[in-house]
């Protein structure tokens, strides 16, 4: 089965699939037409063989009734599809009663002679015709469907920014806090559809800017908030003003690059030259052209390959010209440089050879060359590599105690402008230093998705940078102003936040480098602005002393290893991308990171930082109850009733785990005690997650086995999910009757009857 089933030579409709839950809605059918097509035609056909072709034929022909019954509630909601939509719906209730035409036992009792019609058997052409019209028209109704999904999200955003309009020519307090509540519900409204759209996006380049933008609204929503306060406390003051115009600006573009996404627009600022976005890209495309030469020795410019190369060594003098790459590094990296293009040349000299003597395949002397370029093709990427992420890493350690930060606030709330001025060169200097590492990162980071990380942290350090700045400006200016002081303290926490997201961006480059995880995206959730509890904000963060660390390793290690049980069992899905196998990998994350922190290791410095883990880890066990009821649903009693037992279980577990995170403590004993609690309360979610993973991928092994018999009864597995479905407010009934329009996934609730019509 083809990932994208219009995409196939036999199925071709024409129109490009942008979102999982369109695509995933699309397989079952794709196979039950299949199923018809394949059929194998027998001189002689039993009457049960007449009799199931006939079910599934008519079966086919009932789904497409309902579904098509969404499709026009649709065009009679949204005016501009009615046209469209309508046609669309046409043509696949016309396919589908040529389908239970053409399956239709009693033409068979028909003499051809006296004007029977073909079947399935008699007349393929007929039904090969059918499905392609069934499948195209059924395509373009999800496509059409899946316009308002976007449109919804664009009239999210036109309403954030009417607010946000607003918010900006506020001049009482009164009433900014009127108006701040309405954006407040916008914003969470966006967050929502916005979120399910990333979710839902195939493309993962895609996927990674919509995360980036969404990043940079929500950690500016806090931002406005003090930004705002401020400038309404002191509005004379020059440094406020700037730092409030800063965040609105930058939430402005943050909002128009979801729309550029959603809507599939060219990126505003997007590279215009044929350069590679890295050298890692790049050198991975030269090797590629390299390898490809002992297949193609006619018809390849060897002029364009010396070009190419010589394109990438230009662009590795953003290495070679930084200051902080030290006169070793930048002459091994020229050395290195040079050998590629001796190679290279070596290469084209020894290919340029074949092609005069006409060889008809590479000669010994090209494969040996080809070898030697590559492999000093794959020097040449280890030392980029081990420069970038050493100075990363160097820069981190050097910034873990935040000490410009720091400075600042206290010149800030001394009023000493001089002070204040000093310090904002050095953390100026630590924010050109950031910036340019992330670039660096970015020429090795290995994958797309990871270059658009490391460009979207290069722009965060290099605005932040001057918003704390101007914060600083702010406070020294009116140092006994706690509004002024409260808006420092929000910028510094999201550069430390940046700092943080820039550690864990690091790992996952290791990863990829080094062949480990591939493209698994580990769910680790640190400690946000404005995402504390009320408890978690007035407690003292403190760390493990040695004999604490010594005390907590037992149950540190069995964490660990119930954290690899978790990671195996999911290894054994077939669907990765499973509500219940997505959820079990986030939390299993989560888990890892508590286990870091038992050996004193990872991003969770404090306990703090571990309770609020905790707590997070124990919100998304919930999210997987929420999941595990959802697929219970599907089954029989008796295997519902296990699954509900054991979802009980784990929920009993996260409360157990969210009450003993929150509750406040004072004194080392008794913090010791919570931290013990914790990740004791962590082994036992973990545990029930443990035991659930297998079960429950045996169900749906189960399941789907027995959906390819044609007696297979349909309820128990109708009201299968996709991945990632559109909200449940936009859900609609056959009757078009809905509070919120219609989505993609009412669509598929009623195309998921035809799940079960596989036939073997």
């Amino acid at each position: 089965m083809a990932s994208s089933p219009c995409g196939s030579s036999n199925f071709d409709c024409g129109l490009e699939i942008k979102t999982r839950s369109v695509e995933q809605t699309l397989i079952p059918l794709v196979s039950q037409i299949t199923t018809l097509i394949n059929h194998k035609d027998k001189p002689k056909k039993s009457e049960k063989t007449l009799r199931a072709i006939q079910r599934v034929g008519q079966a086919v022909s009932a789904a497409v009734g309902r579904f098509v019954g969404v499709g026009e509630a649709i065009a009679t909601e949204n005016e501009e599809l009615k046209e469209e939509m309508g046609l669309a719906c046409f043509e696949a209730r016309k396919a589908g009663n040529a389908i239970a035409q053409l399956t239709d036992v009693s033409n068979l009792e028909q003499p051809e002679s006296d004007g029977g019609r073909g079947t399935v058997f008699s007349d393929r052409t007929g039904m090969v015709k059918a499905a392609r019209m069934l499948l195209s028209s059924v395509t373009k109704v999800l496509v059409l469907a899946d316009r308002i999904v976007i449109k919804q999200i664009i009239a999210s955003r036109n309403k954030v920014l009417v607010t946000l309009d607003q918010l900006e020519r506020v001049s009482t307090f009164q009433e900014f806090v009127q108006i701040f509540s309405q954006f407040g519900n916008e914003m969470v409204e966006f967050a929502h559809l916005t979120g399910d759209r990333q979710n839902d996006l195939k493309d993962e380049k895609k996927k990674a800017r919509m995360a980036a933008a969404r990043a940079v609204l929500e950690k500016c929503t806090m931002m406005l908030l003090t930004a705002s306060k401020t400038c309404l406390r002191h509005p004379d003051c020059e440094s406020a003003r700037i730092n409030k115009d800063a965040v609105f600006q930058r939430m402005r573009c943050a909002l128009e690059q979801v729309i550029e996404i959603v809507t599939d627009s060219r990126p505003s600022g997007e590279a215009q030259s044929g350069l590679p976005v890295s050298l890692y890209t790049g050198l991975k495309d030269f090797k590629g052209k390299v390898e490809g030469l002992r297949e193609s020795l006619l018809g390849v410019s060897a002029e364009s390959v010396s070009a190419q190369l010589e394109a990438l060594l230009e662009q590795m003098e953003e290495f070679t010209d930084s200051a902080d790459t030290s006169h070793e590094q930048r002459q091994g990296l020229l050395q290195l440089g040079s050998l590629v293009r001796q190679d290279t040349h070596a290469l084209i000299a020894a290919w340029t050879e074949a092609q005069s003597a006409k060889a008809k395949e590479a000669t010994e002397e090209v494969e040996l060359a080809i070898l030697k370029t590559c492999q000093s093709i794959g020097e040449l990427r280890r030392e980029l590599h081990k420069i970038a992420v050493g100075r990363a890493t160097e820069l981190l350690r050097q910034h873990s105690e935040h000490l410009a930060l720091q400075a600042l606030k206290a010149a800030g709330g001394e009023g000493n402008l001089e002070a204040v001025a000093e310090y904002a060169r050095t953390l100026s200097e630590q924010k050109e230093q950031l910036v340019e590492t992330c670039r660096l990162l970015c020429h090795v980071s290995g994958t797309e998705p990871l270059e658009i990380t490391c460009i979207h942290a290069e722009e965060t350090f290099h605005v932040i940078g001057p918003q704390i700045v101007s914060a600083a400006q702010t406070l020294a200016l009116h140092p006994s102003s706690k509004i002024a002081k409260e808006n420092l303290d929000v910028f510094c926490e999201a550069w430390e936040s940046q700092l943080c997201d820039m550690a864990v961006l690091l790992r996952e480059i290791n990863d990829v480098f080094e062949g480990r995880r591939g493209d698994k995206k580990p769910y680790l959730s640190l400690p946000r602005p404005g995402k504390h509890s009320t408890n978690l904000k007035t407690a003292k963060a403190a760390k493990l002393d040695s004999e604490e660390q010594s005390t907590i390793a037992k149950l540190g290690l069995e964490l660990r290893l119930l954290t690899s049980d978790v990671d195996s069992e999911v290894e054994r899905w077939e669907d990765q991308e499973h509500d219940i196998a997505r959820q079990s990998q986030s939390i299993s994350s989560m888990a890892f990171s508590m286990y870091l922190f038992t050996r004193g290791e990872g991003l969770l410095k404090t306990t703090l930082d571990l309770f609020h883990q905790a707590e997070m880890l124990s919100e998304q066990g919930i999210q997987l109850c929420s999941h595990l009821h959802t697929f219970s649903a599907q089954l029989l009693d008796e295997e519902k009733a296990v699954i509900l037992s054991e979802s009980e279980k784990l929920a009993a577990s996260c409360q157990q785990l969210q009450m003993g995170a929150r509750t406040p403590v004072q004194g080392k004993s008794a913090t010791f005690q919570k931290v013990e609690s914790s990740i004791q309360n962590t082994k036992g979610v973990m545990t029930v997650v443990v035991f659930l993973l297998p079960v429950c991928s045996k169900l749906i092994r189960k399941y789907k086995s027995e959906r390819s018999s044609l007696g297979s009864p349909p309820q128990n597995w109708r009201e299968k999910r996709l991945p990632t479905p559109v909200r449940e407010e936009a859900t609609a009934t056959v009757n078009g009757k809905s509070s919120n329009g219609f989505g993609v996934k009412s669509l598929e609730q009623h195309m998921a009857s035809l799940t079960f019509l596989e036939s073997k």
